[in-house]
């Protein structure tokens, strides 16, 4: 039964530890960029935009679609890091043991 309270302890700390990189993640900032920088995104570490940015440059009627492919580059750019970092994160919250499938975590 000792070990049993002990994984019950361990689980404890583990969910502290998730929800201490929960908050940091959603305080966290990652950029994302497009056309040479031209267009920017920036997104919270649980993938909600929190900025575009757009070279005034880039604003023409009749490029609309050009403008509409870079922010879509941009966001998927700005995702991607996202992910990376969080599973950055996680490596260092399960010691590198890798998540069973299915199991995505802290979202």
């Amino acid at each position: 039964m000792k070990n049993l309270a002990n994984m019950f302890k361990e689980a404890q700390k583990l969910q502290e530890r998730m929800n201490e990189m929960q908050a940091r993640l959603a305080e966290l900032e990652i950029e994302g960029s497009a056309g040479g920088g031209m267009v920017r995104v920036t997104m919270d570490g649980k993938g909600q935009m929190r900025k575009i940015s757009i070279d005034r440059s880039l604003v023409d009627p009749e490029e609309v679609e050009i403008l509409e492919d870079l922010i879509l580059a941009a966001a998927n750019d700005a995702k991607s890091k996202i992910e990376v970092r969080v599973q950055e994160e996680m490596a260092k919250l399960t010691g590198g043991l890798p998540l069973p499938p299915g199991m995505k975590l802290p979202f």
